[in-house]
């Protein structure tokens, strides 16, 4: 744990933002572009993360109170957003999303505001294959490396520790290594033991039946069966977090669905009345890019490197009066 006044930490928070959006745009070759805070309810192209938990709603004066919503994040927004602009193939579009989620449990690591970095790249769907995910896995994991080094030459207090490779596993190999513990035992466990890892074929159902988490059905493709034999293109990257003893996921990202892999999902959830929607309609009449994209954490980022041990050190949110008072009994210093 490093310790800085609040003006201190805010500076740090500005470059390690400055330094990692940079790397990530260079290694992926992206462009940054504006993004929206909310978009029209009833369209299809809000995240539903989970598909249960509630979002932000209201109704817009000048349009009759038609309903907007916050944005959960930009998962759908960006394949629109890539078809607009004319993004060329192999190149993409880098943004700062904000969101509220209210439904958010609090913790050290969780907070009802959240900050990442969306990306999305146009994908050749030739390129529909567990190297091009790995590929963009490495381009992103090299980036963070090379933050913590320059955060490491800017701040003394502050050394690296993150190994030099982040190792591949997927959710089912993860399930045969530790069958009796939790999704979450199994994630600290491998994140401990590798440092960083990418944890691959998140939402689709597992030897057990079960799944390792959830991912909503129309974003990412978590059913089409790749080369290794299991199923799954997408998934979370984790590091082990030494101050607060526990795995760390920074990132969620994958190759979205393609009209095939969106049918399937939706009919594997029983949510075919999704197929009416707007973006459902752009996916299933491939009117819209195949692409490969996803968030990374900005606060949990900033928190990782700067070996914060609360979230809300590293951003400004609203916290329980017990959360407060913890905090101060524990001299952390929330913004």
């Amino acid at each position: 744990m490093v310790n800085r006044n609040i003006l201190e930490t805010e500076e740090a928070i500005s470059f390690v933002k400055d330094t990692f959006s940079s790397n990530l745009s260079d290694a992926l070759g992206l462009v940054r572009v504006s993004s929206p805070i909310m978009v029209l309810d009833g369209t299809g192209v809000n995240d539903d993360l989970n598909g249960v938990e509630r979002c932000v709603t209201f109704p817009v004066k000048q349009m009759n109170d038609q309903r907007a919503v916050i944005v959960n994040s930009l998962a759908k927004w960006k394949r629109i957003r890539l078809m607009e602009l004319g993004i060329e193939v192999d190149r993409g579009i880098l943004t700062d999303m904000r969101a509220i989620r209210p439904d958010e449990d609090y913790s050290p690591i969780h907070s009802i505001y959240v900050d990442q970095w969306d990306w999305e790249k146009n994908m050749d769907p030739q390129h529909r294959n567990l190297a091009t995910l790995k590929a963009h896995v490495n381009g992103i994991y090299n980036s963070i490396l090379k933050t913590e080094s320059a955060i490491a030459d800017k701040y003394s207090d502050i050394a690296p520790i993150l190994p030099q490779e982040i190792r591949f596993i997927h959710a089912e190999e993860l399930l045969q290594r530790y069958p009796n513990k939790s999704p979450k035992e199994r994630e600290n466990a491998v994140a401990k033991e590798y440092g960083a890892v990418f944890i691959m074929g998140i939402g689709g159902p597992l030897s057990n039946a079960e799944i390792h988490d959830g991912r909503a059905p129309d974003y990412d493709d978590w059913s089409s069966e790749n080369e290794d034999g299991y199923r799954g293109l997408n998934g979370d990257l984790l590091v082990w977090n030494p101050v607060l003893n526990s795995g760390l996921e920074l990132s969620s990202m994958g190759i979205r669905v393609d009209a095939k892999s969106l049918e399937r999902q939706l009919t594997m959830r029983g949510d075919e009345a999704r197929k009416q929607l707007f973006f459902h309609q752009m996916v299933l009449g491939e009117k819209i890019p195949q692409s490969i994209g996803g968030g990374i954490g900005q606060s949990r980022m900033c928190m990782y490197l700067l070996r914060k041990q609360h979230i809300g050190e590293v951003q400004v949110s609203v916290w329980p009066d017990e959360v407060i008072e913890q905090s101060r009994t524990a001299g952390i210093q929330l913004l």
